[in-house]
């Protein structure tokens, strides 16, 4: 197992990269979008996490963040894990026409993992990169929010709504 990429100091701050496998364009249904924000919000209020900063690409997350309490590599486990769980729940039984290509795509990189069960949603590296000088966080945080710009979705970075671009620019949002 590799060493680098790892959450080291629990309580620093940590440019993440929570990828699905395979680049999977799960996140352009706002539906799976929600599911995010809403267990972003949970871990706020009840598990200690600070997000500085966040974008929700189609099949990637983008994050600044740290925790208050306990160990941030738990939490960040538990968020993929929950996240995982409720996001294959919905589309399984909501109206997703992907679902039996996506099924199989989570199947078959489960097989790949002993940690796994029956699906793998979630790639098990975040690329986790301490953050430890201003200028380089702040060189993340840009990063974060110029990602729908340079993707072509929006213009400026505070047009996305799920992103914390809009924030920093004081538009009303969606994570605090």
């Amino acid at each position: 197992m590799t060493t680098g990429y790892q959450i080291k100091n629990q309580e620093g701050l940590y440019f993440l990269t929570f990828q699905v496998i395979n680049w999977i364009d799960i996140f352009t249904r706002k539906v799976y979008r929600d599911i995010i924000i809403n267990n972003l919000k949970y871990c706020i209020e009840n598990k200690g996490l600070q997000v500085f900063a966040y974008v929700i690409m189609s099949n990637h997350v983008h994050i600044v963040l740290n925790s208050t309490v306990g160990k941030l590599s738990d939490t960040i486990r538990d968020f993929k894990k929950y996240t995982s769980r409720i996001i294959l729940e919905t589309f399984q039984t909501g109206n997703e026409s992907r679902r039996e290509w996506m099924l199989n795509q989570f199947e078959f990189a489960a097989r790949k993992h002993s940690r796994n069960q029956s699906y793998q949603f979630w790639t098990h590296e975040n690329h986790a990169i301490e953050l430890l000088k201003p200028d380089f966080t702040a060189e993340k945080v840009d990063y974060i929010h110029n990602n729908p710009v340079r993707a072509g979705i929006v213009l400026n970075p505070e047009d996305y709504l799920y992103s914390s671009a809009r924030n920093y620019a004081n538009m009303e949002n969606l994570l605090e």
